[in-house]
């Protein structure tokens, strides 16, 4: 081959690579930050963060790349995560699990735009100045509204009449003195008194059902906690065995009862707001978006195994029956 061709051939290959390389680079990045596993329980939300973006134009693989980060339970480790993310500059992060995440996030930019997804008030967890207007970089969906927890308290209630003391499982590490506040004074409304546990390992679950069953809890109200969210097969098999009636935020086999936000539409207005951010859209000007849409399961089956008539009334309001 003669030099000049060699040179031409050469010069091409360097351009062409160089071509290559902007056109990924072109690609934007979003970073998905959790402090628990993607797989298991949030499978299915992970979906729906995909169709949300794919609903503005943007699918992974093709036109958006999506960088992945758990921290698997351990907490610590988040904020180092989400300084990772910051380091490959991506176009925006979405935090997801519990405000912990988003709070992980913040604490390392104040610059790239951040998109939670999490229970619990925005502005009380300090993640917004104001549901309308965020302000700053930081904006997204607050699962939890103010009436969620004594709703679930209320709908145990129904189910278990004769439980004079109701119990709370929480994570110590993301509970809310507000929704305590709120269950407290809902269940003194009701002639009910409160018992609250705490969890954040799975040891200390069993040590809680322990604690629990010393205290002759009558029925029990799980927290929508991420990581008690991972660990609900543990918590309805120990309240089998303690034949303890609960609620939970998802219903998990052989539970009794949920009551919970429609999460999955959550999900996907997060993955929404992302690819508006990614269109040229600014948090400050995407106002916080709170649940609209809520899920009612009962498991009659349960229900009859732990003694319990389910009233026509509450089957009817139910937005699924398990026989």
């Amino acid at each position: 081959m003669r030099r000049r061709e060699f040179i031409t051939l050469l010069g091409g290959a360097a351009a062409w690579s160089l071509a290559a390389r902007a056109q990924q680079q072109a690609v934007p990045v979003v970073g998905l930050l959790s402090g628990v596993s993607f797989d298991g329980f949030y499978a299915p939300y992970v979906n729906e963060i995909r169709a949300g973006l794919k609903e503005i134009g943007f699918v992974e693989g093709q036109n958006v790349h999506i960088e992945y980060r758990t921290a698997d339970g351990h907490p610590e480790r988040l904020r180092d995560l989400a300084a990772d993310l910051v380091r490959l500059q991506v176009a925006v992060i979405i935090a997801i699990g519990a405000s912990i995440s988003a709070r992980a996030a913040m604490a390392v930019t104040s610059t790239i735009p951040i998109v939670f997804a999490n229970g619990g008030d925005a502005v009380d967890l300090g993640l917004v100045k104001s549901l309308a207007k965020p302000e700053a970089n930081v904006t997204g969906m607050s699962f939890t509204s103010s009436q969620l927890a004594p709703k679930r308290l209320d709908l145990l209630c129904q189910l278990v009449p004769q439980a004079t003391l109701i119990g709370y499982l929480d994570n110590l590490a993301t509970t809310s003195e507000q929704v305590r506040d709120d269950l407290a004074a809902r269940a003194r409304a009701i002639g009910r008194e409160m018992a609250f546990f705490y969890a954040g390992t799975e040891r200390q679950i069993d040590d809680a059902f322990a604690a629990i069953v010393k205290q002759h809890v009558g029925a029990l109200v799980v927290s929508p906690d991420a990581f008690l969210a991972t660990r609900l097969d543990q918590i309805a098999l120990l309240a089998r065995l303690h034949a303890l009636p609960a609620i939970y935020a998802n219903l998990v086999q052989g539970g009794l009862i949920s009551y919970t936000v429609a999460y999955g539409e959550m999900f996907r207005q997060a993955g929404v707001y992302a690819g508006r951010i990614l269109k040229g859209a600014k948090p400050a000007d995407l106002p916080v978006q709170l649940p609209t849409k809520f899920r009612l399961v009962i498991n009659l089956k349960t229900a009859k195994a732990l003694g319990l008539e389910v009233s026509q009334d509450m089957v009817s309001i139910a937005d699924e029956v398990i026989e």
